[in-house]
């Protein structure tokens, strides 16, 4: 049975044990679905001052929504548009400290001010994006990039 934790210790050894709760979560489950599904869950309890966790991933040349935390959220998203649709065609991690300032920004949830996108590429394929958004701006730094592009790492193993 999960309970929630209280995470001590530094920034990067917080993430270092989330990422060791994630591979405990999903290392004996072949189901994508219900990995991603744990993932978004153990981010969204584990991450303060977030208000959407989730994933996006490629199907027919395009990102569609995937397991997630928070609102309701935009269903399709092109290659190129928006912050997860940016990331998907640099192949690169888009760390933006405001959202309002990013050309062609998708709104989804009004609230949001900061976002993270990390590409997920399982071979040379990309296979999604791990998608998570702020209502603080500036909210996300290079402790947090490093750390949860080893949580997608880590993530790739087993989906």
């Amino acid at each position: 049975m999960f309970q929630t934790t209280s995470y001590t210790g530094s920034k990067k050894e917080k993430y270092d044990l989330v990422i060791k709760q994630l591979k405990a979560l999903i290392e004996d489950e072949p189901d994508q679905i219900a990995n991603l599904s744990n993932a978004s869950s153990l981010l969204n309890q584990f991450l303060d001052d977030v208000n959407w966790v989730g994933f996006y991933l490629w199907k027919e040349s395009q990102l569609v929504l995937g397991p997630f935390q928070g609102l309701p959220a935009c269903v399709r998203i092109p290659s190129g548009k928006g912050v997860c649709g940016t990331a998907v065609a640099d192949n690169k991690v888009q760390r933006i400290e405001d959202v309002h300032a990013f050309p062609g920004h998708i709104a989804c949830d009004a609230a949001s001010q900061s976002e993270i996108v990390v590409p997920i590429v399982k071979g040379d394929e990309i296979f999604g994006v791990l998608d998570i958004d702020s209502p603080s701006k500036g909210r996300f730094d290079e402790v947090d990039e490093e750390k949860l592009v080893e949580f997608v790492q880590t993530l790739q193993n087993y989906i």
